[in-house]
């Protein structure tokens, strides 16, 4: 199962090109990823019939969330089903870094038997043994996770270690520092079965006016006239390598 990361029309319909099997639908990532619009959800539903997988996250950093950020949460749940999501991402920690169960429960409560997956605040909670079972016991689907470092290649040995623990109780699904080039040595080493990348390459504005003395925001000071998204190839090579990879890893002894 091939997921891809994206943050805009171009890059849903280069998903639907690439060949990939759903997508993860985030505003802001240069944040990690905050909840898109409806109307951004139902742009992308519109053009991409695969799985889609909406980020419940009302805003960057920590996941430790209010009273006032849940009820947020909770509407915008009920409006990424209202528009065609078929299954959210969520995650909510307690200060001390455990998975906060009761949150969490009241989320997918919300969602009514959509598909869920809990996001990278696994990562960041205290113990991942520990988080997983909690997930485990919410009965999500799956869990995205680059074992706990900065990112995938790092993790490896922990997320093939979390593997053994789940014993196919929940998905794994490696995400952070996956291209489309480690693919195969992911699967090999760790031996899931769902791969997690934004596959992105760089796209240049057609704008011929430029002001450079003004800047939008802080994360577009570099150059607001450059950015990046999805690439129809750089999906078809990774789909290409994961189920090749797969192949291999059934037909062995």
């Amino acid at each position: 199962m091939l997921e891809i990361c994206i943050d805009g029309i171009e890059s849903a319909h280069a998903a639907e090109q690439g060949g990939a099997d759903r997508v993860e639908l985030c505003a802001n990532l240069p944040e990690g990823g905050t909840t898109p619009s409806a109307g951004m959800i139902r742009a992308v539903r519109n053009v991409f019939p695969g799985g889609l997988m909406v980020i419940i996250r009302p805003r960057g950093y920590d996941f430790l969330y209010s009273a006032d950020e849940m009820r947020a949460m909770l509407h915008d749940i009920h409006i990424a089903r209202l528009e065609g999501a078929d299954g959210i991402v969520l995650g909510c920690l307690m200060a001390d870094g455990r998975v906060d169960v009761e949150r969490c429960r009241e989320l997918i409560a919300a969602a009514g038997g959509m598909d869920i997956t809990f996001h990278r605040a696994f990562d960041m909670s205290r113990d991942l043994e520990e988080a997983l079972e909690d997930i485990i016991g919410l009965g999500i689907r799956r869990i995205l996770t680059s074992g706990g470092m900065a990112d995938v290649p790092q993790g490896v040995p922990r997320i093939a270690q979390l593997m053994a623990k789940a014993a196919g109780r929940i998905s794994l699904m490696p995400g952070g520092g996956v291209t489309e080039e480690n693919i195969p040595e992911i699967i090999k080493a760790t031996g899931v079965r769902e791969i997690h990348l934004s596959a992105r390459h760089g796209v240049r504005s057609g704008m011929t006016h430029f002001n450079h003395g003004c800047h939008m925001g802080s994360f577009s000071m570099a150059n607001e006239y450059e950015w990046r998204e999805a690439s129809a190839e750089k999906i078809r090579l990774a789909k290409q390598g994961l189920t090749q990879a797969l192949a291999y890893a059934s037909s062995a002894p």
